[in-house]
């Protein structure tokens, strides 16, 4: 199972919501490509970051930020805010950034995610973010009636490999993943499903790894200390694994 360490993004500091909301901010004291180095240090082989101005913005916003992550480290970097048509795929792309997340888009332009599966190939994700099963959008402030699983069956048949599964009322609470919606999207999806939302101990991790989940998201947990990275880097292995 492979270790996202998170990287959230805003007015270029790195930071935490709870649930999503933009109102319940915690600000860490730690640059973000500063964080993206200690991360790499203690043995991740990929680093999730997102770019919470972008996704209410729905365009790019943070790029200095993310240029100076991109030269701090040399593992993969999966990047999720605000990447809404052909322009912000291939720019981000085009700066490094190895695979992209697609949000909001996969929920309102469903042939335009089909397009770029179809041409940038595993360098594209869905974010599957759910309240009680139901899929939100633009930073989590947009509530749809969209069924996860549903959307992610219909994003598999057009070639989306990689999805995103975050269960927003878990998201930064450390009460753990939301084990039961998890094994059933692992089951669902013919394809690699990462979990994101709720970390908050290794046993966390151990419950995500039996869903038979491809990877797991880790945020505030890492950065208050809960989860030692370099122990669950030593306890799943997943040093130099690649999605």
């Amino acid at each position: 199972m492979i270790l996202y360490p998170a990287i959230d993004i805003r007015d270029g500091r790195c930071v935490r919501l709870f649930q999503g909301d933009y109102n319940q901010q915690m600000t860490f004291d730690l640059d973000p490509a500063e964080a993206a180095a200690k991360w790499a240090d203690a043995g991740a082989s990929w680093l999730h970051v997102v770019d919470l101005d972008a996704a209410r913005a729905g365009e790019p916003v943070n790029i200095e930020a993310l240029a100076r992550i991109r030269d701090a480290v040399d593992i993969p970097i999966q990047l999720g805010g605000g990447i809404r048509n052909e322009s912000h795929v291939a720019a981000t792309l085009d700066r490094g950034i190895n695979r992209v997340i697609l949000g909001t888009v996969a929920l309102k332009n469903r042939p335009f995610v089909a397009e770029a599966a179809k041409r940038w190939g595993p360098a594209i994700a869905v974010g599957l973010d759910a309240r009680n099963g139901k899929l939100a959008a633009s930073g989590w402030v947009e509530q749809t009636e969209i069924d996860a699983i549903e959307l992610a069956r219909e994003m598999n048949a057009v070639g989306v490999e990689t999805f995103i599964f975050t269960d927003i009322n878990r998201d930064g609470t450390f009460e753990g993943p939301n084990v039961e919606a998890l094994r059933r999207m692992v089951l669902e999806v013919d394809g690699n499903v990462i979990s994101a939302g709720g970390v908050g101990s290794i046993e966390h991790l151990d419950a995500i790894h039996l869903t038979g989940a491809h990877g797991a998201i880790i945020g505030r947990a890492l950065y208050d200390g809960r989860v030692d990275l370099r122990a669950a880097v030593n306890r799943f292995g997943n040093r130099g694994v690649q999605a």
